[in-house]
Protein backbone atom coordinates (compact mmCIF):
# COMPACT_ATOMS: atom_id res chain seq x y z
CA UNK A 1 0.00 0.00 0.00
CA UNK A 2 1.33 3.45 -1.15
CA UNK A 3 2.16 6.11 1.87
CA UNK A 4 -0.46 8.89 1.98
CA UNK A 5 2.04 11.63 2.44
CA UNK A 6 4.48 10.53 -0.67
CA UNK A 7 0.93 10.04 -2.89
CA UNK A 8 1.10 13.14 -4.32
CA UNK A 9 3.92 15.88 -2.94
CA UNK A 10 1.72 18.76 -4.32
CA UNK A 11 -1.76 17.93 -3.47
CA UNK A 12 -3.84 15.11 -1.55
CA UNK A 13 -6.35 13.25 -3.50
CA UNK A 14 -9.70 12.95 -2.22
CA UNK A 15 -10.84 9.19 -1.32
CA UNK A 16 -13.49 8.59 -4.33
CA UNK A 17 -16.15 7.76 -1.56
CA UNK A 18 -15.55 11.12 0.24
CA UNK A 19 -18.81 13.54 0.46
CA UNK A 20 -17.78 16.49 -1.86
CA UNK A 21 -16.82 19.42 -0.34
CA UNK A 22 -19.03 23.16 -1.01
CA UNK A 23 -16.07 23.81 -3.43
CA UNK A 24 -15.51 20.53 -4.53
CA UNK A 25 -16.95 21.29 -8.30
CA UNK A 26 -13.80 24.06 -8.82
CA UNK A 27 -11.37 22.27 -6.99
CA UNK A 28 -12.51 18.68 -9.47
CA UNK A 29 -11.72 21.22 -12.11
CA UNK A 30 -8.83 22.93 -11.30
CA UNK A 31 -7.27 18.96 -10.53
CA UNK A 32 -8.61 18.15 -14.48
CA UNK A 33 -6.66 20.61 -15.42
CA UNK A 34 -2.97 20.05 -13.66
CA UNK A 35 -1.24 16.88 -14.73
CA UNK A 36 -1.74 14.00 -11.81
CA UNK A 37 1.67 13.00 -10.13
CA UNK A 38 2.81 10.03 -7.62
CA UNK A 39 4.97 8.39 -6.09
CA UNK A 40 4.87 5.51 -4.35
CA UNK A 41 6.91 4.44 -1.09
CA UNK A 42 7.03 0.70 -2.81
CA UNK A 43 8.66 2.21 -5.20
CA UNK A 44 10.73 4.53 -3.61
CA UNK A 45 11.94 1.78 -0.77
CA UNK A 46 13.37 -0.29 -3.48
CA UNK A 47 15.24 2.44 -4.77
CA UNK A 48 16.97 3.43 -1.83
CA UNK A 49 17.84 -0.18 -1.59
CA UNK A 50 19.38 -0.20 -5.27
CA UNK A 51 21.30 2.36 -3.91
CA UNK A 52 22.52 0.71 -0.86
CA UNK A 53 23.52 -2.33 -3.49
CA UNK A 54 25.24 -0.31 -5.93
CA UNK A 55 27.27 0.88 -2.62
CA UNK A 56 27.78 -2.33 -1.21
CA UNK A 57 29.08 -3.49 -5.02
CA UNK A 58 31.36 -0.78 -5.20
CA UNK A 59 33.32 -0.88 -1.70
CA UNK A 60 33.35 -4.89 -2.23
CA UNK A 61 34.76 -4.54 -5.70
CA UNK A 62 37.39 -1.63 -4.32
CA UNK A 63 38.83 -4.25 -1.46
CA UNK A 64 39.31 -6.99 -4.34
CA UNK A 65 41.02 -4.92 -7.03
CA UNK A 66 42.76 -2.85 -4.69
CA UNK A 67 44.11 -6.42 -3.11
CA UNK A 68 45.00 -7.56 -6.75
CA UNK A 69 46.65 -4.40 -7.70
CA UNK A 70 49.24 -4.26 -5.03
CA UNK A 71 50.51 -7.59 -5.58
CA UNK A 72 50.86 -6.60 -9.04
CA UNK A 73 52.69 -3.69 -8.27
CA UNK A 74 55.30 -5.44 -5.91
CA UNK A 75 55.74 -8.11 -9.19
CA UNK A 76 56.14 -4.82 -11.38
CA UNK A 77 58.74 -3.48 -9.27
CA UNK A 78 60.61 -6.98 -9.08
CA UNK A 79 60.29 -7.53 -12.65
CA UNK A 80 60.48 -4.33 -14.73
CA UNK A 81 57.17 -5.83 -17.10
CA UNK A 82 55.69 -3.08 -19.03
CA UNK A 83 53.15 -5.67 -19.83
CA UNK A 84 52.21 -6.08 -16.34
CA UNK A 85 52.50 -2.01 -15.96
CA UNK A 86 49.76 -1.50 -17.89
CA UNK A 87 47.85 -4.23 -16.52
CA UNK A 88 48.74 -2.90 -12.77
CA UNK A 89 47.56 1.01 -13.98
CA UNK A 90 44.51 0.20 -15.65
CA UNK A 91 43.74 -2.28 -12.68
CA UNK A 92 44.35 0.94 -10.03
CA UNK A 93 42.70 3.11 -12.50
CA UNK A 94 39.44 0.72 -12.52
CA UNK A 95 39.34 0.41 -8.46
CA UNK A 96 39.93 3.96 -8.27
CA UNK A 97 36.46 4.97 -10.27
CA UNK A 98 34.48 3.58 -7.15
CA UNK A 99 35.09 6.70 -5.61
CA UNK A 100 33.21 8.65 -7.62
CA UNK A 101 30.54 6.06 -8.20
CA UNK A 102 30.19 5.85 -4.45
CA UNK A 103 29.85 9.73 -3.95
CA UNK A 104 27.15 9.62 -6.79
CA UNK A 105 25.26 6.54 -4.97
CA UNK A 106 25.18 8.26 -1.64
CA UNK A 107 24.46 12.12 -3.63
CA UNK A 108 21.56 10.18 -5.38
CA UNK A 109 19.85 8.99 -2.11
CA UNK A 110 19.41 12.85 -0.98
CA UNK A 111 16.05 14.46 -1.24
CA UNK A 112 14.55 16.81 -3.90
CA UNK A 113 14.97 20.54 -3.16
CA UNK A 114 13.67 23.43 -4.83
CA UNK A 115 16.70 24.11 -6.81
CA UNK A 116 16.99 20.82 -7.45
CA UNK A 117 13.51 19.80 -8.02
CA UNK A 118 14.36 16.23 -9.89
CA UNK A 119 17.09 14.88 -6.84
CA UNK A 120 20.39 14.26 -7.52
CA UNK A 121 20.62 11.05 -9.54
CA UNK A 122 21.97 13.05 -12.27
CA UNK A 123 25.49 12.85 -10.17
CA UNK A 124 25.54 9.16 -11.16
CA UNK A 125 25.78 9.88 -14.64
CA UNK A 126 28.57 12.59 -14.07
CA UNK A 127 30.65 9.47 -12.12
CA UNK A 128 30.21 7.56 -15.30
CA UNK A 129 32.16 10.84 -17.21
CA UNK A 130 34.34 10.59 -14.88
CA UNK A 131 35.00 6.55 -15.66
CA UNK A 132 35.44 7.18 -19.10
CA UNK A 133 38.08 9.91 -18.61
CA UNK A 134 39.57 7.51 -16.30
CA UNK A 135 39.77 4.76 -18.73
CA UNK A 136 41.17 6.95 -21.80
CA UNK A 137 43.89 8.76 -19.13
CA UNK A 138 44.80 4.64 -18.13
CA UNK A 139 45.04 3.83 -21.82
CA UNK A 140 47.58 6.91 -22.89
CA UNK A 141 49.63 5.45 -19.83
CA UNK A 142 49.94 1.96 -21.11
CA UNK A 143 50.56 3.39 -24.72
CA UNK A 144 53.14 5.74 -23.97
CA UNK A 145 55.04 2.68 -21.69
CA UNK A 146 54.74 0.14 -23.92
CA UNK A 147 55.89 2.59 -27.22
CA UNK A 148 58.80 3.87 -25.13
CA UNK A 149 59.47 -0.10 -24.62
CA UNK A 150 59.24 -0.77 -28.09
CA UNK A 151 61.95 1.69 -28.81
CA UNK A 152 64.26 0.54 -26.19
CA UNK A 153 63.71 -3.03 -25.04
CA UNK A 154 65.08 -4.30 -21.79
CA UNK A 155 64.34 -7.62 -20.01
CA UNK A 156 62.28 -9.13 -18.17
CA UNK A 157 63.32 -10.51 -14.46
CA UNK A 158 61.40 -12.97 -12.34
CA UNK A 159 58.92 -14.47 -15.53
CA UNK A 160 57.23 -17.16 -13.21
CA UNK A 161 55.82 -14.09 -10.86
CA UNK A 162 55.32 -11.88 -13.35
CA UNK A 163 53.14 -15.44 -14.93
CA UNK A 164 51.28 -15.82 -11.36
CA UNK A 165 49.91 -12.37 -11.18
CA UNK A 166 48.66 -11.93 -14.22
CA UNK A 167 46.60 -15.12 -13.11
CA UNK A 168 45.38 -13.73 -10.28
CA UNK A 169 44.51 -9.94 -11.95
CA UNK A 170 42.01 -12.09 -14.31
CA UNK A 171 40.92 -13.75 -11.46
CA UNK A 172 40.26 -10.38 -9.08
CA UNK A 173 38.40 -8.63 -12.67
CA UNK A 174 36.74 -11.25 -14.16
CA UNK A 175 34.95 -11.95 -10.38
CA UNK A 176 34.62 -7.92 -9.89
CA UNK A 177 33.27 -8.06 -13.83
CA UNK A 178 30.25 -10.26 -12.59
CA UNK A 179 29.29 -8.87 -9.19
CA UNK A 180 29.64 -5.29 -11.16
CA UNK A 181 27.54 -5.96 -14.04
CA UNK A 182 24.91 -7.91 -12.85
CA UNK A 183 24.02 -5.79 -9.71
CA UNK A 184 24.41 -2.48 -12.13
CA UNK A 185 21.70 -4.54 -14.32
CA UNK A 186 19.67 -5.35 -11.77
CA UNK A 187 19.43 -1.85 -10.08
CA UNK A 188 19.55 0.09 -13.75
CA UNK A 189 22.82 1.94 -13.46
CA UNK A 190 24.28 2.70 -16.36
CA UNK A 191 27.58 3.79 -14.75
CA UNK A 192 28.22 0.22 -12.86
CA UNK A 193 27.23 -1.57 -15.68
CA UNK A 194 30.29 0.19 -17.72
CA UNK A 195 32.35 -0.15 -14.57
CA UNK A 196 31.83 -3.74 -15.12
CA UNK A 197 33.03 -3.79 -18.16
CA UNK A 198 35.62 -2.14 -17.71
CA UNK A 199 36.59 -4.81 -15.13
CA UNK A 200 36.03 -7.66 -17.67
CA UNK A 201 38.58 -6.12 -20.15
CA UNK A 202 41.39 -5.71 -17.12
CA UNK A 203 41.03 -9.41 -16.75
CA UNK A 204 41.48 -10.49 -20.51
CA UNK A 205 44.72 -7.70 -20.36
CA UNK A 206 45.77 -9.99 -17.38
CA UNK A 207 45.84 -12.94 -19.85
CA UNK A 208 47.80 -11.23 -22.21
CA UNK A 209 50.09 -10.12 -19.82
CA UNK A 210 50.65 -13.85 -19.42
CA UNK A 211 51.38 -13.98 -22.99
CA UNK A 212 53.72 -11.57 -22.72
CA UNK A 213 55.75 -13.83 -19.96
CA UNK A 214 55.47 -16.95 -22.10
CA UNK A 215 56.95 -14.81 -25.04
CA UNK A 216 59.81 -13.79 -22.72
CA UNK A 217 60.54 -16.97 -21.68
CA UNK A 218 60.91 -18.32 -25.24
CA UNK A 219 63.53 -15.07 -26.27
CA UNK A 220 61.38 -12.80 -28.01
CA UNK A 221 62.45 -9.45 -26.58
CA UNK A 222 60.07 -7.40 -27.59
CA UNK A 223 57.03 -9.66 -26.52
CA UNK A 224 56.61 -6.88 -23.35
CA UNK A 225 56.23 -4.27 -25.48
CA UNK A 226 53.99 -6.08 -28.03
CA UNK A 227 51.55 -7.04 -25.59
CA UNK A 228 51.47 -3.47 -24.06
CA UNK A 229 50.35 -2.33 -27.43
CA UNK A 230 47.65 -4.84 -27.44
CA UNK A 231 46.60 -3.80 -23.81
CA UNK A 232 46.31 -0.85 -25.09
CA UNK A 233 43.78 -1.68 -27.69
CA UNK A 234 41.95 -3.54 -25.56
CA UNK A 235 41.11 -0.82 -23.21
CA UNK A 236 40.53 1.44 -26.62
CA UNK A 237 38.05 -0.92 -27.01
CA UNK A 238 36.24 -0.74 -23.53
CA UNK A 239 36.72 3.07 -23.85
CA UNK A 240 34.27 2.76 -26.92
CA UNK A 241 31.37 0.93 -25.53
CA UNK A 242 31.57 2.70 -21.95
CA UNK A 243 31.34 6.31 -23.61
CA UNK A 244 28.22 5.33 -25.81
CA UNK A 245 26.84 4.04 -22.80
CA UNK A 246 27.19 6.92 -20.56
CA UNK A 247 26.41 9.40 -23.62
CA UNK A 248 23.09 7.61 -24.16
CA UNK A 249 22.43 8.01 -20.43
CA UNK A 250 23.36 11.70 -20.82
CA UNK A 251 21.24 11.95 -23.90
CA UNK A 252 17.95 10.43 -21.70
CA UNK A 253 18.18 7.20 -24.03
CA UNK A 254 16.23 4.44 -22.99
CA UNK A 255 15.58 1.14 -24.10
CA UNK A 256 12.46 0.86 -26.66
CA UNK A 257 11.07 -1.83 -25.29
CA UNK A 258 10.27 -0.30 -22.00
CA UNK A 259 8.77 2.37 -23.77
CA UNK A 260 6.41 -0.71 -25.89
CA UNK A 261 5.93 -2.39 -22.59
CA UNK A 262 4.07 0.98 -21.37
CA UNK A 263 1.98 1.68 -24.36
CA UNK A 264 0.69 -1.81 -24.32
CA UNK A 265 -0.11 -1.14 -20.18
CA UNK A 266 -1.39 2.27 -20.65
CA UNK A 267 -3.74 0.95 -23.75
CA UNK A 268 -5.09 -2.06 -21.39
CA UNK A 269 -6.29 0.59 -18.79
CA UNK A 270 -10.30 0.52 -18.91
CA UNK A 271 -11.40 4.26 -19.93
CA UNK A 272 -8.18 4.66 -22.03
CA UNK A 273 -8.83 5.33 -25.52
CA UNK A 274 -5.01 6.43 -26.81
CA UNK A 275 -1.68 7.17 -25.55
CA UNK A 276 -0.48 10.63 -26.76
CA UNK A 277 3.05 12.15 -25.59
CA UNK A 278 4.57 9.02 -23.83
CA UNK A 279 8.30 10.36 -22.48
CA UNK A 280 10.34 8.07 -19.99
CA UNK A 281 14.12 9.77 -19.14
CA UNK A 282 16.26 8.37 -16.69
CA UNK A 283 17.41 9.94 -13.51
CA UNK A 284 20.85 7.55 -11.92
CA UNK A 285 19.32 4.42 -11.86
CA UNK A 286 15.62 5.34 -11.81
CA UNK A 287 12.91 5.91 -14.02
CA UNK A 288 10.60 8.89 -14.53
CA UNK A 289 7.44 8.74 -16.96
CA UNK A 290 5.72 11.45 -18.09
CA UNK A 291 2.30 10.18 -20.13
CA UNK A 292 -0.34 12.03 -22.05
CA UNK A 293 -3.62 10.16 -22.06
CA UNK A 294 -6.61 10.27 -24.22
CA UNK A 295 -10.38 9.57 -22.82
CA UNK A 296 -13.87 9.90 -23.81
CA UNK A 297 -14.68 13.64 -23.88
CA UNK A 298 -18.16 13.00 -22.35
CA UNK A 299 -16.93 11.68 -18.86
CA UNK A 300 -16.99 13.63 -15.57
CA UNK A 301 -13.85 14.76 -14.23
CA UNK A 302 -13.87 12.74 -11.60
CA UNK A 303 -14.05 9.41 -13.48
CA UNK A 304 -11.22 11.00 -15.79
CA UNK A 305 -9.09 11.21 -12.58
CA UNK A 306 -9.85 7.86 -11.68
CA UNK A 307 -8.27 6.51 -15.49
CA UNK A 308 -5.52 8.85 -14.59
CA UNK A 309 -4.61 7.52 -11.39
CA UNK A 310 -5.48 3.79 -12.59
CA UNK A 311 -3.41 4.20 -15.72
CA UNK A 312 -0.55 5.61 -13.08
CA UNK A 313 -0.22 2.62 -11.02
CA UNK A 314 -0.68 0.50 -13.77
CA UNK A 315 3.05 1.90 -14.79
CA UNK A 316 4.64 1.83 -11.77
CA UNK A 317 4.01 -1.80 -11.46
CA UNK A 318 4.70 -2.60 -14.82
CA UNK A 319 7.24 -1.06 -15.65
CA UNK A 320 10.77 -2.20 -13.63
CA UNK A 321 12.66 0.61 -11.85
CA UNK A 322 9.82 3.34 -12.75
CA UNK A 323 9.62 5.18 -9.60
CA UNK A 324 7.57 8.48 -10.48
CA UNK A 325 4.92 9.03 -13.19
CA UNK A 326 3.16 12.00 -14.36
CA UNK A 327 -0.34 11.04 -16.22
CA UNK A 328 -2.42 13.92 -17.48
CA UNK A 329 -6.01 13.08 -19.68
CA UNK A 330 -7.12 14.90 -22.51
CA UNK A 331 -10.68 14.31 -23.78
CA UNK A 332 -10.75 12.91 -27.23
CA UNK A 333 -11.72 15.57 -29.73
CA UNK A 334 -15.14 15.67 -31.12
CA UNK A 335 -15.66 16.18 -34.90
CA UNK A 336 -14.48 19.31 -36.42
CA UNK A 337 -12.34 20.18 -32.73
CA UNK A 338 -8.41 20.59 -32.84
CA UNK A 339 -6.60 18.34 -30.62
CA UNK A 340 -5.43 20.68 -28.09
CA UNK A 341 -1.60 19.62 -28.49
CA UNK A 342 -1.36 20.28 -31.85
CA UNK A 343 -3.07 23.87 -31.23
CA UNK A 344 -0.75 24.94 -28.83
CA UNK A 345 2.38 23.22 -30.79
CA UNK A 346 0.94 25.81 -33.83
CA UNK A 347 0.36 28.51 -31.04
CA UNK A 348 3.93 28.73 -30.15
CA UNK A 349 5.27 28.43 -33.60
CA UNK A 350 3.57 31.42 -34.69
Amino acid sequence: MSDPHRHDRHHRHPRHDEPTPPHGRWHRLAHRLTPHSHESADKLDPALESSARGLRALWVSLAVLGATAMAQAAVVVASGSVALLGDTVHNTADALTAVPLGVAFVLGRRAATRRFTYGYGRAEDLAGVVIVLTIAASAVLAAWTAVDRLFDPRPVAHLPAVAVAALAGFAGNEWVARYRIRVGREIGSAALVADGLHARTDGFTSLAVLLSASGAALGWRLADPVVGLAITAAITLVLRDAAREVFRRLMDAVDPALVDRAERVLGQVPGVRGVGELRLRWIGHRLRAEVALVVDGEVTVRRAHRIAVEAEHALLHAVPRLTAALVHADPAPTPGETDPHLALAHHAGA
